[in-house]
């Protein structure tokens, strides 16, 4: 005979001593604190997040054609999937001129794909894109590209990447380019006007 499979009892916990327990020793039990009443007359103090000068409301003042646009690994990559053309697509999505950045975390993420994203790589070469120095240690583009915007309002982030889609929603000012329908749009298109 073999031997019997015991199962795992579900959603069970180790018990605890609760820390008023008689058998724990009397210095380290629980003591039972005081709350003090509020004054309802003192000054409360709230501590308000700093937003950037350039920010008036919601709408971003640093934002202005020529448009920089931070380019994602693969923002490329699915662009010529789409077949098309990084520059003018740009261009027409937001109907001004445009200039791509690349910095050197996306170049290296390009570099280490090999050679299934050769001509990614060979589009992020371009003359027409800024190459922009990383100054931190480490590859992760999504980490450089966050870091980038939050220290300067006056990218626009080109990704189809849902976690650094969501990453950058949560920084006011920074609207984000990705893919739908075949064509280049933009999340807060409102803005550029």
């Amino acid at each position: 005979m073999g031997k019997q499979k015991k199962t795992k009892k579900y959603a069970t916990m180790k018990r605890m001593i609760s820390l008023k327990d008689q058998r724990i020793k009397k210095q380290d039990r629980a003591k039972t604190q005081k709350k003090k009443k509020e004054d309802p007359s003192a000054i409360k103090e709230q501590e308000v997040a700093k937003y950037p000068s350039c920010l008036f409301f919601q709408y971003n003042t640093q934002l202005g054609p020529p448009y920089y646009i931070l380019v994602d690994t693969n923002f490329i990559n699915f662009s010529i999937k789409a077949k098309l053309d990084v520059v003018q697509s740009m261009m027409d999505c937001l109907y001004a001129k445009c200039v791509p950045c690349i910095t050197d975390c996306v170049m290296a993420e390009l570099e280490k794909l090999g050679m299934k994203f050769r001509v990614a790589l060979r589009i992020a070469k371009d003359p027409r894109f800024d190459r922009l120095p990383c100054s931190h240690k480490g590859t992760y583009a999504d980490d450089c590209l966050v870091q980038r915007v939050t220290q300067h309002k006056c990218y626009i982030v080109a990704t189809v990447d849902r976690d650094l889609k969501r990453r950058i929603r949560k920084i006011p000012g920074v609207p984000i380019m990705y893919i739908s329908n075949h064509r280049y749009t933009s999340s807060r298109s409102a803005w550029f006007n």
